[in-house]
């Protein structure tokens, strides 16, 4: 009876060993299920990403208004006939340089041979 209870104990401690340590455990699905998301996050961007990409291709292959507005936005190009406007933001003061003190008032130096 008692190596029956040993042989028991043992086989316990053996499935325990499996379900929480050895290859196939929990802490191991865990794991491998946190990484199944963070590429799920990844892929579902770059899906995102590659689809505008798509768009973008597409429009430049099928029409011109979308290379104009490139060529406007990256290029700075106008078209034939139009006046360019370039408006240029005043610098700005910042408040210790708005302040100045005046200046003293002049002095004439006193003149040569004069007492003090």
């Amino acid at each position: 009876m008692r190596w029956l209870l040993a042989a028991l104990l043992g086989l316990l401690l053996v499935l325990q060993y499996r379900l929480w340590i050895a290859e196939g455990s929990l802490a191991e699905r865990h794991r491998l299920q946190q990484q199944i998301d963070e590429q799920a996050r990844i892929n579902s961007q770059l899906q995102e990403r590659n689809a505008a990409l798509e768009r973008e291709v597409l429009d430049l292959q099928t029409g011109n208004k979308g290379l104009e507005q490139r060529a406007r936005e990256q290029l700075g190009l106008i078209r034939e006939g139009e006046t360019f406007y370039q408006f240029v933001d005043p610098p700005t003061v910042e408040p210790s340089e708005a302040v100045t003190e005046a200046p003293a008032a002049a002095v004439p130096p006193p003149a040569p041979g004069a007492a003090p």
